[in-house]
């Protein structure tokens, strides 16, 4: 029987799984081509888990929430894993920001 509490469960679990594939599997994957591909990337999970908190009367930081997604301080992950983005890149997330707004 499914009932609220499950799945809340199941949620908490499936976003423990993606958080731990975007930042064990592909931490290469930068957050810019997500943002091309997927219309979010890790800072707008960040964005939405400090939402999620206020919702819930829980105050959080952009800062605190950042950690909470990966796992150490933003400034920490950012300088091993982000490379400064290309061209292509930077081209691609304007044309796709045009197309959806």
């Amino acid at each position: 029987m499914d009932t609220d509490a499950d799945t809340v469960h199941i949620e908490a679990a499936v976003f423990r799984r993606l958080r731990r594939h975007l930042l064990e599997a592909r931490p290469d994957v930068q957050n810019i081509d997500l943002m091309i591909l997927a219309g979010f990337c890790r800072n707008c999970l960040a964005d939405w888990y400090r939402d999620a908190a206020q919702a819930h009367g829980i105050a959080m930081t952009r800062d605190e929430a950042r950690e909470a997604v990966y796992g150490e301080p933003f400034a920490d992950w950012k300088a091993r894993h982000q490379r400064e983005a290309t061209p292509g890149q930077l081209a691609a997330f304007e044309a796709a920001r045009q197309r959806h707004g």
